[in-house]
């Protein structure tokens, strides 16, 4: 491969390997600028990047445009719509209390029911495909402080039941699920917005506590698995499972019989861009398989993470054949949620957010 063809294709193919964020409420001009040259697979949306329902459908909207313009392929349009303190959709979207007030309530399989029954709902209405949840992580006593009221519990089969519950309902509803922190965050004592945890418990204890309910999530058909930016010292005690072979392809993909999309946590987090910086955290993530890979805020940073993984595609230091699984997962993802992919319509989300607020 190294005619200006083949080399603009190859580019074209590893382009739809990120997820990348855009600095505000507009489609500004260097975001349009990137889906057309580099077609990203999706664009991660912030509080940020939200004002209200139309100003969002609108932005959705014009996004796609670009994106069917340029390639003729809808992006993943994603938001982390938690419900509690991690949630972009603020009033008039219905606010929820999070997971931990779910695992908490009389009624907890009813409340994570409507939880994501209605959150689908209005994230479909305004132009979103993608929510990155449920959290699975079972804490282990006081869990660290970034992830206080985001999980659901401390039994891991009250965990893995919920979780399985948000599942079926965002996807019955079209919207994708994303399953983190895997292989399980419950023990870490560091925040990985800053620093890279070392999680330290033997494989018994994984198996039983940390993994049971991402194996269901995995039997319920989950279209993605979040990997955590936390070193395991039981599976691999020099790479973070963002970064390792061992948790994404040997756990993950072989042990557990997963065959969707693996995602990225941020990779401009501290964990990773502090330890080996963003663009080779980004190689070294896809090189392990993952499938998206998240950078979400500065977007030259994706250009230089394309530039890595390009060359060392050219040089066989990661084989052909680990881009071509990747796209087949994204290319999969794709006609099971975005196949019947609708523009949103002004009217319906004034018209429904008119009629909620009455």
């Amino acid at each position: 491969m190294n005619t200006t063809l083949e080399l603009s294709e190859l580019d074209r193919m590893v382009g739809q390997l990120f997820m990348c964020g855009l600095p505000g409420k507009t489609l500004d001009r260097e975001t349009r600028t990137l889906i057309r040259q580099v077609r990203p697979g999706g664009i991660i949306l912030f509080s940020r990047n939200i004002e209200d329902p139309v100003q969002l459908s609108t932005l959705c909207r014009e996004l796609q445009k670009v994106a069917l313009e340029a390639h003729g392929t809808p992006l993943f349009l994603a938001v982390d719509q938690e419900g509690g303190r991690v949630a972009r959709l603020k009033a008039p979207f219905t606010e929820f209390p999070g997971n931990e007030a779910i695992g908490n309530d009389g009624n907890p399989q009813h409340r994570a029911e409507e939880f994501a029954r209605v959150t689908a709902g209005e994230m479909k209405l305004v132009g979103l495909n993608m929510n990155l949840a449920p959290v699975l992580d079972v804490p282990s006593g006081d869990p660290e402080k970034h992830l206080r009221g985001r999980t659901f519990g401390e039994d891991p089969q009250v965990v893995a039941e919920l979780g399985r519950t948000v599942i079926q309902t965002f996807q019955a509803e079209g919207v994708m699920a994303v399953a983190k922190h895997f292989p399980g965050l419950g023990r870490a004592s560091k925040d990985p917005h800053l620093h890279l945890p070392r999680i330290v418990l033997d494989r018994n204890e994984l198996e039983s506590k940390s993994l049971m309910p991402f194996r269901v999530a995995i039997e319920e058909g989950v279209s993605g698995v979040m990997t955590s930016h936390a070193i395991y010292t039981a599976l691999d005690a020099k790479n973070p499972a963002t970064l390792s072979r061992i948790v994404i392809n040997d756990l993950l993909r072989r042990d557990l019989g997963f065959e969707g999309l693996v995602l990225t946590d941020d990779l401009e987090m501290g964990a990773i861009a502090g330890d080996r910086g963003v663009a080779r955290g980004a190689a070294e993530a896809f090189e392990a398989g993952a499938d998206l890979l998240l950078i979400c805020e500065d977007q030259r940073l994706v250009r230089e993470s394309l530039e890595i993984i390009r060359r060392k595609l050219l040089r066989q230091d990661i084989p052909m054949e680990r881009l071509h699984h990747a796209l087949a997962r994204i290319q999969s993802a794709r006609s099971r949620f975005l196949k019947h992919w609708q523009r949103p319509s002004t009217a319906e989300v004034e018209a429904f957010f008119h009629s909620a607020r009455g």
